[in-house]
């Protein structure tokens, strides 16, 4: 990886549907020089994959909070258990180990606060061996590069 290649890779994180020409332009590379490049990254594995930008309020999934999860039991059976069940909660959409006083961070979207309520107490709080659940609402973001 050089200059070059992080720098297709910062814009094609943030506009992923960018034509090559312009994208060889951004860059100072030639077309055909910016396509090998943007090809044998996503050979590589470097460039997993393009996705769209969501607007989830106009989906109805407008209510975003990230949840700390703690665990009762701290082994690797325990949280292969953890991650089989969060797998299918639809409402959560990222789901990360951590490490420090909680096993996971989650990002859960939901419609509104009632039905993350109902997520909280019928979904998370019902997955054995969850000990703590501490949910960060949030409010407000004043800058979010996920694709």
């Amino acid at each position: 990886m050089d200059r070059k290649s992080d720098d297709i890779l910062r814009i094609l994180s943030r506009e992923g549907r960018i034509a090559n020409t312009e994208l060889a332009e951004r860059v100072a590379l030639s077309p055909s020089a910016t396509l090998r490049r943007v090809q044998e990254m996503e050979r590589q594995g470097v460039i997993k994959g393009y996705r769209a930008v969501v607007d989830r309020e106009k989906t109805g999934a407008g209510f975003a909070c990230y949840v700390l999860v703690g665990l009762a039991d701290h082994s690797k059976q325990a949280q292969a258990g953890f991650e089989q069940a969060i797998a299918a909660a639809r409402e959560v959409r990222e789901c990360h180990n951590i490490a420090g006083a909680h096993e996971y961070l989650l990002r859960v979207e939901t419609a509104d606060l009632q039905s993350y309520k109902h997520f909280h107490t019928e979904i998370l709080g019902t997955i054995k061996g969850v000990a703590s659940i501490s949910s960060l609402v949030v409010m407000g973001s004043s800058k979010d590069e996920r694709a």
